[in-house]
């Protein structure tokens, strides 16, 4: 049935049989009735029947009796009721685990304020008053920061000529059908109303025919109509409701498509492994690098540098709407230089342009819009080509520097003025840099701070309008945790518990009884992430910024009634549960672990060099060195901190196969010990 077809026919076909046997088969779902009460019993359905026919009768004849008889039943009403609200809630709470997303959804319900698109303003000034008008408004935004390439003059760069081999990319039927399987459920539908359910259930039966369809695609380079285009969901960054800057575009794209992509992405994240074209400084989007390896990598030359008497000029730079405005043609010439050829370029090419999108909100859609420039947000291969078009930024610069895809901060050793000149002259690399290839600094937003010295230094980014000096701060967000122009970990403590306790709030004021289980469900899910989020590199050591987080988990175990005229340890040993700062020491240990056994992929040595063994001492085999830190900020840091603690394991848990069973050993080592005794 498909074959002698265009890619564009064959898909059509497939899509037009999926939609005829989806409404021939697939049952529609009713919508459900919001009735108040509908988690109630039959029985306390029952009993609240007898309770209005008692409540009536007293009202027709008033008298002492008839109350009583009325209030009797009442109470027994009530307490259905709050036994039936408890068996609902315990329900749906064991329902969450494993569905993360599910759980947060419930929360986010729960909400009084909602982060919908409202009313944005226009270019006059004025409110939109309508859906339509705010997609429009949306719409025309989202296509100004559209980067208009200049083809004339694309700089040419030289085709390196590695192993790549377009049959490497697997179209089999096994393999489709393994990533169909994998499919979250939850997601929804692109453009062509494909959803991911029905792929995920019909994995064996759909696989075949979208083989063929991608083998074509690939071969010919040619994509279906419909996989180029998307519809765009804004998504509310931060700041005014009202401001449409504050939004960021997030593309539903076909899921037939995202599958091709995974497949392509699979064996091309394998080919730039294997000849290291991913740059180091890197670690957006990377199998074994995350923002936890980000932060220790950097925090790790800055402790270093103020411990060996230096400061710090830390400038975090800030790209004008990075992902849309990648120019598509220069795109193209940079993976020349990363040796990918042949059919993949094409196909990725035919997969950049000539795309189209429309802005919906609550079902008013835009005018479709041509996508001139941009890699998609919210596709699979996006994200990889962004890496790949910023790539060679570390190359342009002399001092170091660190990127999370467009996240990107780089430094430089602080001694006299004239050591500013280095990190100046990188500036205007990377001003050269973005004149070349048409992704723009927002200087406006790039910021410096001053770490450890009061030397009058100041930076420039050239601009249209001529230079502009970059702003000190001495507070900064990176990577999701707050930094101070001392490192001290104090700042971060506060935001996180507060961010904690306004939770913890909201489940006090919509789960009234809550009991062990239920708790450890959303606490767990809920409230402790705040105050673990990337710990290994801010984890506190004044004892004010512990306690500030310790008072938190305190609060916390207090949501459950039944537990509140214990004492703080005891509820722990109740729940089942060990304060923060074990937990920390606990994590501290499972990231050296990783780090040691290259499950995180940064530079051990740079953390952790090898202890000498010349003394025949006693250990396992990978103790690592002490070394002598002149400063607190240094001294508790988490490649100086873990030290003592991991030198102490034993042979048998540093051998451990795996995370888990790392954990496993280490928790039966520490059961019956002081945590705190052995990491000092």
């Amino acid at each position: 049935m498909l074959g002698d077809k265009s890619v564009n026919e064959m898909w059509l076909t497939f899509r037009k049989v999926i939609h005829d046997l989806t409404d021939l088969h697939v049952p529609l779902k009713e919508e459900a009735r919001k009735k108040k009460g509908k988690w109630l019993s039959r029985a306390t359905i029952k009993k609240m029947k007898e309770r209005h026919k008692a409540w009536k009768t007293y009202r027709q004849f008033p008298s002492e009796k008839n109350f009583e008889t009325y209030r009797s039943i009442r109470n027994v009403v009530n307490s259905l009721v709050r036994k039936d609200e408890d068996n609902h809630r315990k329900m749906m709470l064991q329902s969450f685990k494993g569905k993360p997303k599910c759980f947060y959804g419930y929360m986010r319900s729960l909400q009084t304020v909602k982060e919908n698109v409202t009313a944005l303003k226009k270019d006059n000034g004025e409110l939109t008053s309508s859906d339509q008008e705010t997609v429009e408004v949306l719409g025309q935004y989202f296509k100004d920061v559209f980067t208009a390439e200049e083809t004339k003059d694309v700089p040419v760069e030289t085709e390196r000529e590695l192993d790549w081999e377009d049959t490497s990319v697997d179209f089999s039927v096994e393999s489709i059908v393994r990533k169909l399987q994998k499919l979250p459920t939850d997601k929804s539908p692109g453009p062509d109303g494909i959803h991911n359910l029905l792929l995920h259930n019909c994995a064996s039966d759909v696989a075949e025919p979208l083989s063929l369809i991608f083998k074509t695609s690939f071969e010919s380079g040619v994509l279906p109509q419909e996989w180029t285009s998307a519809i765009v969901v804004p998504i509310f960054k931060k700041g005014a409701k009202n401001d449409r800057a504050n939004y960021r575009p997030v593309s539903l794209t076909s899921v037939p498509c995202k599958v091709m992509e995974s497949l392509i992405k699979e064996k091309l994240v394998k080919f730039l492994e294997k000849h290291d074209i991913i740059s180091n400084s890197q670690h957006g989007f990377m199998s074994g690098k995350s923002c936890l390896t980000n932060l220790l990598e950097s925090l790790e030359c800055w402790t270093q540098a103020l411990d060996d008497g230096y400061g710090l000029d830390i400038i975090y730079l800030d790209y004008r709407k990075a992902f849309d405005s990648v120019p598509h043609k220069r795109l193209i010439e940079k993976l020349k230089t990363y040796g990918i050829t042949g059919s993949l370029r094409k196909w990725i090419e035919s997969f950049l342009t000539s795309r189209k999108m429309k802005v919906g909100i609550r079902g008013t859609f835009s005018e479709e819009i041509e996508v001139i420039s941009g890699v998609p947000q919210g596709s699979v291969l996006g994200p990889l080509l962004f890496l790949l078009f910023v790539n060679d930024l570390p190359r342009w610069i002399v001092n170091s520097m660190k990127m999370f895809a467009d996240d990107t901060k780089l430094w430089c050793r602080i001694e006299t003025v004239s050591d500013s000149e280095s990190l100046q002259k990188d500036l205007d690399s990377l001003a050269n840099w973005s004149q070349k290839w048409m992704l723009n600094f927002n200087a406006s937003k790039c910021k410096v701070m001053h770490v450890g010295h009061k030397l009058n230094t100041k930076y420039y980014m050239n601009e249209q309008d001529g230079n502009m000096e970059l702003s000190a701060v001495h507070e900064e967000k990176d990577l999701g945790v707050y930094f101070t122009s001392d490192l001290k970990p104090s700042t971060q403590c506060i935001k996180a518990a507060a961010k904690a306790r306004r939770i913890i709030g909201m489940v006090r004021r919509n789960f009234k009884r809550l009991d062990k289980e239920d708790f450890l469900v959303i606490y767990k899910t809920y409230i402790r992430p705040h105050l673990e989020y990337c710990i290994q590199a801010w984890s506190p050591h004044l004892i004010k910024d512990i306690q500030c987080l310790e008072r938190v988990q305190k609060s916390a175990t207090n949501l459950i009634p039944a537990l509140r005229k214990f004492s703080y340890t005891d509820r722990l040993k109740k729940i089942g549960l060990t304060t923060l700062q074990i937990r920390r020491a606990r994590g501290d240990m499972i990231e050296v672990y990783k780090i040691m056994t290259g499950k995180d992929k940064i530079d051990k040595e740079q953390f952790f060099p090898l202890a000498d063994n010349n003394y025949g001492l006693r250990g396992h085999s990978l103790k690592i060195r002490k070394d002598r830190s002149n400063l607190d900020i240094r001294k508790h840091f988490f490649s100086q901190r873990v030290v003592n603690a991991w030198n102490k394991l034993p042979q048998h848990v540093v051998d451990a196969p795996s995370v888990n069973s790392f954990k496993n050993r280490l928790d039966n080592l520490w059961k019956d010990m002081d945590v705190t005794s052995c990491a000092a």
